[in-house]
């Protein structure tokens, strides 16, 4: 059984040349080695030596097949080739940034030399990357990462007329500013009921992070109230929870804000898919063993700065901050 495709080693490279030396065909070479013909015949033809002065040395050598291998590959690597690529691409990572937010960011900003993200992604798998521990900046280094859990059903505090399935259109398909997402981001249980809540616009991906001392539900909904109040209420027409206890104060989110509630089906957290998102996006800040009573407002607040300068391949790589701002001097020009 032939093996899949992979580059070939310089072991192979070493048997291939001797048996080509012995006169085996491309075919036994292929057999031989478990690859394809087609993969002997491009490797003899693009690493061929060949020299017009000193014509009997020409043929297919091991280490200089090698060394020809290795040199392509430098030559597509740009984060190798231009210093100035490299420190822009270790800019972005410093704060936060996905390889392909470094590269789309980099075509919204017309830089005059550019990477792509497949590039960086080359690079961080490469044997330099690994030797630097590039890997480390990648969005999936954690691999340990498990989807939230399911939460339980506590339909009877919540509304039929509020459920997801009324909510308008407008909502869903994100053609309208002003609509967010809610959800509580928990800790380890030894460090009691402290808690995070994850506060984005669908629009926008615009994020809060707020602190709670617990799950109590109208201290929650009082954090929201003093959050967005300041808002023009374009800017807060609607917020989307799932059934979780701690949200079933609504009634007074509604009162003190405007807001219309909107609830997720039973166990279907997917159906607040953007907030989830950001928590996932959290975790890399705010991970599950850190201890919550201890962040402070500024540092919470730091992360929030970060995650709204970040740009957005949803967004075209504006970040949410810009497109926040842009969508509220929008909403105040509207008669």
């Amino acid at each position: 059984m032939r093996q899949p495709y992979r580059k070939l080693s310089l072991d192979e490279r070493r048997i291939l040349a001797t048996m080509l030396q012995a006169k085996a065909t491309k075919t036994k070479i292929a057999e031989t080695l478990g690859r394809d013909r087609s993969t002997i015949h491009r490797e003899i033809k693009r690493n061929y030596y060949s020299d017009t002065e000193l014509p009997q040395l020409n043929g297919y050598h091991a280490m200089n097949a090698q060394d020809k291998y290795e040199q392509r590959r430098a030559v597509h690597r740009k984060l190798i080739r231009y210093p100035e690529i490299m420190a822009a691409v270790r800019s972005g990572f410093d704060v936060g940034w996905s390889p392909e937010q470094i590269a789309g960011r980099m075509r919204l900003e017309r830089h005059p030399m550019r990477v792509s993200h497949e590039t960086i992604y080359r690079y961080a798998y490469s044997k330099d990357g690994r030797a630097e521990k590039f890997y480390q900046h990648l969005p999936r280094h954690r691999r340990n990462r498990r989807p939230r859990g399911m939460r339980k059903h506590h339909g009877r505090k919540f509304l039929d007329e509020l459920a997801i399935k009324h909510r308008p259109d407008v909502v869903g398909d994100r053609t309208e500013f002003g609509h967010w997402e809610c959800d509580l981001v928990m800790f380890r249980k030894e460090f009691g009921k402290a808690n995070v809540t994850s506060l984005v616009e669908r629009v926008s991906r615009f994020a809060l992070v707020l602190k709670n001392p617990d799950r109590h539900s109208k201290p929650v909904m009082e954090g929201l109230i003093n959050s967005l109040s300041s808002l023009p209420a374009h800017a807060r027409q609607s917020i989307t929870f799932d059934r979780g206890t701690e949200f079933s104060a609504w009634q007074h989110m509604k009162d003190g804000l405007g807001a219309d509630p909107w609830f997720c089906d039973p166990s279907a957290p997917w159906q607040k898919g953007t907030v989830e998102n950001t928590n996932n996006r959290l975790r890399r800040y705010l991970p599950r063993k850190s201890d919550p009573t201890s962040f402070t407002n500024r540092y919470l607040k730091s992360i929030c700065d970060r995650l709204n300068a970040t740009p957005r391949k949803c967004l075209g790589y504006q970040t949410p901050a810009e497109v926040f701002r842009v969508k509220l001097v929008e909403g105040a020009s509207s008669p």
